[in-house]
């Protein structure tokens, strides 16, 4: 969605108390949609840039795809697979890796866990929820880490959980990310 720069200095918006009370409901942005929203909120506006006067259309960027395949075996290989993570992380943040040796099976049962925690009660999820990056929660729910600090709110929520080096026990993960015999 994007507004003109007027319609986010309003005197009757304060970006600061919205983002407050959309953090304190601790539902993030599947809360939102669960209590059946109509309008996006503003908080998740984004402002006309001011230099998208010219026509023309915007070249689409390729995501970073790193191929893991012969890392193990060849150090030339690895050196160079090293390197595009590192020009993926700086010009993007973040790739995709193939040939990682994760069964699909594993990969659809992980997805399966996650879809089943942003499934949970609200009541269930808001024991998760958390701004607390110190290290010290192995298993982090909430809707957008730098929510206070990004000029634009994405329209995401995050569940995240610190594998390295110590991975969390079962009984330290949410129900339905717990591996089951």
């Amino acid at each position: 969605m994007v507004l003109d720069n007027m319609s986010l200095s309003k005197p009757s918006y304060d970006r600061k108390a919205e983002l407050k009370a959309f953090d304190e409901t601790k539902t993030g942005v599947k809360g939102l949609v669960d209590a059946g929203i109509t309008q996006v909120p503003r908080i998740f506006h984004v402002p006309s840039p001011q230099n998208l006067k010219s026509n023309q259309p915007c070249p689409k960027p390729s995501l970073p795809t790193i191929d893991l395949e012969g890392i193990h075996e060849d150090s030339l290989r690895r050196k160079e697979v090293i390197q595009k993570v590192k020009d993926a992380l700086e010009t993007w943040g973040f790739f995709q890796i193939v040939n990682h040796g994760i069964s699909n099976s594993m990969l659809e049962e992980v997805k399966k866990g996650v879809r089943g925690f942003f499934e949970q009660d609200d009541e269930v999820k808001k024991e998760w929820y958390t701004r607390d990056f110190s290290g010290n929660r192995k298993v982090l729910y909430n809707s957008n880490f730098d929510l206070f600090v990004a000029p634009v709110t994405n329209w995401r929520d995050t569940f995240f959980c610190m594998m390295a080096p110590y991975p969390p026990e079962s009984h330290e993960l949410p129900q339905p990310c717990r591996f089951q015999l």
